[in-house]
């Protein structure tokens, strides 16, 4: 199986998006700007049993909640939905 680019944003993972592995505090750090997770290119949140699971498709891990207001990695990248005028994650 071909992995799927990451561009498209579809995960390369066999699994289950909710078997993906939680991303650490080695993976993630602290911000205190608009550079958090949840402004990310690669932020995602996905329906689980009426369970929303924030997901960054980049690192294809689970992002606890909270954590994606106040973390980023290293990796953060502009979302590109903000120059268009809509970003339904942030919304």
């Amino acid at each position: 199986m071909v992995p799927v680019p990451l561009s498209r944003l579809q995960p390369s993972r066999d699994e289950a998006i909710e078997d993906w592995p939680w991303l650490d505090q080695e993976m993630l750090r602290t911000s205190r700007s608009r550079q958090v997770c949840m402004t990310c290119h690669f932020f995602r949140h996905h329906p689980a049993n009426c369970i929303p699971l924030l997901t960054c498709h980049l690192h294809q891990g689970l992002i606890a909640h909270g954590e994606h207001l106040t973390h980023r990695c290293s990796s953060w990248t502009e979302d590109l939905h903000r120059h268009r005028g809509w970003a339904p994650e942030v919304a």
